[in-house]
């Protein structure tokens, strides 16, 4: 791509989170340890669902989808984190930037409408169960999951497209530890207004739209749930919808702590980029424990697994 100055762009800096020798290498060995427990936690509610018959429902094909996009999310910028932590060169191509901002706006894109499409599924679990084999059949379940992922990704290649066509002539210094739009469009020397609305736009309107079906879902749940009479009902029936209640509200936090909250110059560009971290490590990591914890299927399916290992 041609930039003013003549030259081409072949690669940009990213930088790391910290520059203190003594802050890398532990931090090296915290980002390893969780992104880890990521996969593993993950893969593990990966292979409950697979092979747990009980588990082979909509409720439990979402949250399989979801597991996925937990692997896969973090998998798009920790590798390259932890290289530059152990290494001094933070390069990365102009190539292999673009692609992974496609794959991580692709990948976050399809979990916001995955959460939407979760909500969906038990505000019809628990507002119409008489009705809910009937509406959430396995077809609409594959249509589901199958919008949910070309949604995300058509959203992100326009993005994409629409970010590194601009030109480039400033420092090629990303202000991140991987390329995210807003650090890539501050880059550039040409006109960013067309890229910067496809932001608001496109990405409001689809971010909007998906989290205002959340939170429908969940009013109306809310207020199936207190028109109960019995007490032990209303537990049963919340049961039933607290995990993905605790994820919603852990991903939709942690997305407005990091990108709404307000700027100010007592946090350090570090801090900012530790902060950051909330999104796209910590989370993923969080999801496969709350299952765990909250949902006595899982468990119960994940007791069978590690007994049958520990038998066989």
């Amino acid at each position: 791509m041609e930039v003013h100055n003549g030259t081409t762009v072949t690669h940009f800096i990213l930088i790391g989170l910290s520059d203190l020798p003594e802050v890398r290498y532990p931090l090296f060995v915290a980002f390893s340890i969780i992104y880890q427990v990521t996969l593993v936690g993950n893969g593990v509610i990966l292979l409950a669902v697979g092979t747990e018959a009980k588990l082979h429902t909509p409720m439990y094909y979402f949250l399989a989808n979801l597991s996925l996009l937990d692997i896969f999310c973090p998998s798009t910028t920790v590798p390259k984190m932890l290289q530059n932590l152990l290494t001094e060169d933070h390069t990365i191509s102009f190539v292999g930037c673009a692609l992974q901002l496609y794959f991580l706006v692709g990948l976050v894109g399809t979990e916001v409408f995955l959460l939407a499409a979760m909500a969906y599924d038990r505000y019809v679990a628990i507002c119409f169960p008489l009705r809910y084999s009937v509406i959430i059949t396995k077809a609409r379940c594959t249509q589901l999951v199958s919008g949910t992922w070309a949604a995300g990704f058509v959203n992100s290649a326009i993005h994409t497209v629409a970010t590194f066509s601009l030109s480039f002539c400033r420092s090629h210094l990303v202000n991140q530890y991987y390329c995210d739009i807003p650090q890539i469009v501050a880059l550039s020397c040409s006109s960013t207004y067309v890229a910067e609305m496809l932001a608001l736009v496109i990405g409001g309107v689809f971010g909007t739209s998906a989290f205002l079906t959340t939170l429908v879902s969940y009013v109306y749940i809310i207020s199936t749930i207190l028109k109960i009479q019995s007490a032990e009902g209303k537990c049963k029936a919340f049961s039933t919808c607290a995990s993905h209640l605790l994820v919603v509200c852990l991903f939709y936090g942690t997305a407005i702590f990091t990108y709404i909250r307000p700027s100010s110059s007592r946090h350090s560009p570090a801090r900012d980029r530790l902060i950051s971290m909330l999104c796209g490590v910590f989370t993923p990591m969080l999801n496969p424990a709350i299952y765990s914890l909250r949902n006595t299927e899982v468990k119960r399916a994940l007791t069978s697994i590690v007994c049958g290992g520990v038998s066989s």
